[in-house]
């Protein structure tokens, strides 16, 4: 045990050794300590955090057992870094009685303010932000918590990378929905994970150069190496609430890849004003997969291939779709497979009502699609002025399927 001790403490001085040399400042120096208060951390944070605006820098929050109390209403300056030392913990971390996380942690019980609100020029990396007030199990007594993480907003945010990012109990994850005249430009997730109780992990609006969504997952059992897995009666919850996973509007060429979400009303939604690629994907247990909406003909379009969909979820089976499209615009679909089944972690049908709806005067093309698990005769229902071309397609009896 004294050994173990010893190479713990050893690896801490190594991990604050190297921040050092790469010109971080630890948290520690600045004020912040696990055993202030949330509101003394959020002031010495704030402080620290203005202060190196002006030159740039980076403050890394060093791992401590349990983690920093923190108020939410933080606000990271331009050109400034906030650093913590983890990958996403997809199942969490935990102390050695498994009763709560630790390390590069803050710990947030602030219901009226946003955690973190960004401006341009920022990066948030390696943290995990921790909720230990909200339910797991009582959907009665969810808390509806503010955004942890949001624009700022008295200023355009441009250029910032979030990554690594671990979300416990949170109700929605990351906002980034900018409201006119405020615009956010190369906005970048990658690597985060969470549940978000409100169905939201991540939403953008007016991001007219780029937004970029990578390699991120939802998932009720992130907080499972501390005993916190959501409940079916929570996940039922989350599904009623009829939002989207990841939401997206007035964004120019959105590059979507390697996106997860499981026990959610809808896996994504494109909106009028989007275009670009949803590629590697899987959206499990969701009432609708994918929702792609579209405003005019030039460029409302979206090419989505090698995913898979499971839909089965929802108050009504004929509103279960693992595909739906509306408005105009055109939409190309390359090897995305439905494949609906029961699962109990959620209320389910074990169905979906077909593979595609589509309403109004869309064009569609599907190649090396295979449509499973509908209860509807068909798999394709069509609005009349709808265009659809099936290649190399096949229906749930395994039957070659061409239109």
């Amino acid at each position: 045990m004294m050994k173990s001790r010893f190479a713990i403490i050893a690896a801490m001085l190594l991990l604050t050794a190297i921040a050092k040399a790469q010109g971080w400042t630890s948290v520690q120096a600045v004020g912040v300590l696990p055993t202030n208060t949330s509101a003394q951390n959020r002031q010495a944070l704030q402080q620290a955090i203005d202060a190196m605006s002006e030159r740039g820098g980076a403050l890394y929050v060093e791992p401590v057992e349990g983690g920093y109390p923190m108020e939410g209403g933080l606000v990271l300056r331009r050109n400034v870094s906030l650093l913590g030392v983890h990958g996403p913990t997809g199942r969490g971390t935990a102390t050695s009685d498994r009763s709560r996380p630790t390390g590069s942690l803050f710990v947030i019980t602030d219901r009226e303010r946003p955690f973190l609100s960004l401006e341009s020029a920022t990066q948030v990396r390696g943290l995990q932000f921790y909720y230990p007030e909200q339910t797991n199990n009582n959907p009665h007594a969810v808390i509806p918590y503010p955004p942890t993480i949001c624009l700022s907003p008295e200023t355009n945010a441009q250029g910032v990378t979030l990554s690594c990012l671990t979300f416990y109990g949170e109700y929605i994850a990351m906002d980034f929905r900018a409201k006119a005249p405020r615009i956010c430009e190369q906005i970048l997730f990658e690597h985060c994970y969470g549940y978000p109780l409100s169905g939201q992990f991540i939403a953008i609006d007016r991001c007219y150069d780029v937004p970029r969504i990578l390699h991120c997952h939802v998932n009720p059992s992130n907080m499972r190496e501390f005993r916190r897995t959501f409940s079916r009666q929570v996940i039922d919850a989350v599904v009623a609430q009829k939002t989207y996973t990841y939401w997206i509007d007035h964004t120019d060429n959105a590059q979507l890849i390697d996106l997860f979400t499981f026990g959610s009303y809808g896996g994504i939604y494109l909106g009028n004003e989007t275009y670009g690629q949803l590629t590697n994907f899987n959206f499990d247990c969701v009432s609708i997969g994918i929702h792609k909406l579209g405003s005019q003909w030039k460029n409302r379009n979206w090419q989505i291939a090698q995913g898979s969909i499971i839909a089965n979820a929802g108050s009504r089976l004929e509103d279960v779709h693992p595909i739906l499209i509306e408005g105009v615009g055109h939409t190309a679909l390359s090897n995305v497979e439905a494949f609906s089944g029961d699962n109990h972690a959620l209320t389910n049908f074990g169905y979906s009502w077909d593979y595609m709806t589509v309403k109004g005067a869309a064009t569609v093309s599907m190649t090396g699609c295979r449509m499973q698990g509908y209860k509807s005769d068909e798999p394709l229902h069509l609005s009349p002025e709808a265009r659809v071309r099936a290649v190399a397609c096949f229906d749930r009896d395994n039957q070659l399927f061409e239109r």
